[in-house]
């Protein structure tokens, strides 16, 4: 595996590149970080998806920005529901560094995201048919949430006791009612950040469960066209 930090003179914010052994263009995923920034957890995400045959980037929403400005951007953005948010564009951009990577298949890229990354993923989703698969955890919904309607294959992972489960049993109908292929699961007796090991929260069941759907899917969704 090979890791490098991305400068903001490459990329706005700049990010965490991890790219897996071996030559030939690899499926990429663009890992969206919660609130807590491109922190060591984040790191971590990408380099499991590197281990797993992935070119992973992880792109950085804060540095070189006013954080506090940048959240209340980006809450503003979720709370309205809008699927052009503050901050799509900067991930539309790292999809398009991730992409010209000659280590990387351009037509199998999808995005994972915690939090509020995951409700990045998802609005990003409805307006950006490069994306070909997405994995949202413990997300927000876009409204109309029939903004869907646009997203590609949806597997997403939700706590039962937490404000988002609501929200996931949401996403799971609307795809539902517009043909999306999805994997939608509400865990039971499991909070916020289940998946982060660093977290109090932290449910190595469901985070080992998750992680294996999240492979399953993009296995089928970002697999080789023959």
């Amino acid at each position: 595996m090979r890791t490098r930090e991305i400068g903001g003179g490459d990329l706005k914010g700049g990010g965490y590149l991890a790219l897996p052994d071996g030559n030939g263009a690899h499926p990429g995923v663009v890992v969206i970080h919660e609130a807590y920034g491109l922190n060591d957890n984040i790191k971590d995400i990408t380099r499991r998806f590197a281990d797993r045959g992935y070119a992973a980037l992880a792109v950085d929403l804060f540095t070189d920005r006013n954080r506090a400005l940048c959240m209340a951007r980006y809450m503003a953005g979720m709370l309205r529901g809008s699927v052009e948010r503050a901050g799509i564009s900067d991930l539309k951009a790292g999809l398009t560094y991730l992409a010209a990577l000659p280590e990387v298949d351009p037509t199998r890229i999808g995005a994972i995201g915690f939090c509020m990354g995951g409700s990045f993923a998802i609005a990003w989703a409805c307006t950006d048919d490069r994306l070909k698969a997405i994995a949202p955890f413990y997300a927000a919904n876009p409204r109309p949430l029939e903004a869907v309607a646009r997203a590609c294959p949806v597997v997403g992972s939700y706590p039962e006791d937490d404000f988002t489960a609501s929200a996931g049993r949401a996403l799971n109908d609307a795809l539902d009612r517009h043909g999306v292929v999805r994997d939608i699961k509400v865990y039971p007796q499991v909070r916020h950040s289940f998946f982060n090991d660093g977290s109090r929260a932290y449910n190595k069941a469901a985070a080992d469960d998750s992680w294996s759907r999240v492979l399953a899917f993009f296995g089928i969704h970002l697999a080789r066209t023959k």
